[in-house]
């Protein structure tokens, strides 16, 4: 080995030390400042109510506070939006699901970035779909809804059904439905749950395939709209009192739930993506944190690997792609 060679490995292999060291600085000194945890929709709907209830253990775990910013619009798209034109630094984080970052740009020109942007940190909750009707609407059971449906539709007035925005889980189920029923039936986008609902009980849109919240309790029990079905193939703990769809006649089948997640733009360098991490399975085994969630109806998740969170994200891109081409999704 000639001395010119033997200097020349001698500044990689400090060069690589120091990145090293660099890395695990960064680690360490992450984060000196509050973090802000982005969802994609308006403050009341069942996102936020997710977000509020782990964002003062997630700040405990890192050793900063986690800030809630709300920003609705473009089925999450302008939130998201907002995060990849942050620093890649974590300190804007987004809080995420299928619907916002495969399906939102699959639906919407408008939103110009990949699901391949951004990176699943950890896997934070699932979520029940709930079938839930306007108060008036003359139907007690899936079956009866589907009848209702296929009476309106003859008469040249098919029903409506709720989505939080062109593209998103719940607009693809609405056409789904429709698809695999061959009933017409007219989508009506909103900003987010919160609005979609205000109008199901004002009986002014008729059916939302909806993430189901204690608040469907609430309002079921009142008369102020009906629950009529989980889209689960059995009943499930915290929601037993309502039908698993599999009991209907006619969508023993249509079985779906969703899920969430804390992501970061896919560059955030990996100190700082394990740093987050970490704080983030800390967060899911608070025990005060997981009640608030189930207290909202949510699955808590089992926390994961960094592989595993990735597969999960890789696959259900694949997946919910797959569903927007059955039903011939065209970005508008």
């Amino acid at each position: 080995m000639t001395a010119s060679t033997h200097f020349f490995l001698r500044r990689v292999a400090a060069t690589l030390a120091g990145l090293a060291l660099a890395g695990s600085a960064m680690a360490q000194a992450f984060p000196t400042k509050p973090v802000t945890l982005m969802v994609p929709y308006p403050a009341g709907g069942p996102s936020d109510s997710v977000a509020r209830s782990l964002n003062n253990t997630l700040g405990k775990h890192l050793g900063q506070s986690v800030v809630v910013e709300n920003l609705g619009g473009a089925t999450g798209g302008i939130a998201a939006q907002k995060v990849l034109a942050a620093p890649s630094d974590g300190y804007m984080v987004f809080q995420g699901s299928p619907n916002e970052l495969i399906l939102s740009p699959l639906a919407n020109l408008a939103v110009k970035f990949k699901s391949e942007d951004f990176r699943l940190v950890q896997m934070i909750e699932s979520t029940h779909i709930a079938l839930v009707t306007r108060p008036d609407l003359p139907a007690n059971n899936a079956d009866e809804l589907l009848a209702y449906a296929r009476k309106q539709a003859a008469a040249g007035k098919p029903i409506t059904y709720a989505s939080v925005g062109p593209g998103s889980f719940y607009h693809l189920l609405g056409e789904h439905l429709s698809k695999v029923t061959g009933i017409p039936m007219v989508h009506v986008p909103y900003k987010g749950a919160a609005p979609a609902n205000q109008d199901l009980l004002g009986s002014r849109v008729d059916i939302f395939l909806a993430p189901y919240g204690k608040n469907y309790e609430e309002f079921h029990k009142q008369g102020k709209l009906k629950v009529l079905a989980m889209l689960n193939r059995e009943r499930m703990e915290g929601v037993k009192e309502y039908p698993a769809i599999s009991e209907s006649q006619s969508l023993k089948d249509f079985t779906f739930n969703t899920w969430s997640g804390l992501f970061v733009k896919k560059d955030t360098p990996e100190p700082v993506v394990q740093a987050l991490h970490k704080a983030m399975s800390e967060t899911l085994g608070d025990a005060q944190v997981r009640a608030n969630l189930e207290a909202n109806s949510r699955v808590p998740a089992k926390p994961q690997s960094l592989a595993a969170v990735s597969k999960v994200y890789t696959d259900g891109t694949a997946q919910y792609r797959a569903i927007a081409k059955s039903i011939d999704l065209k970005p508008q």
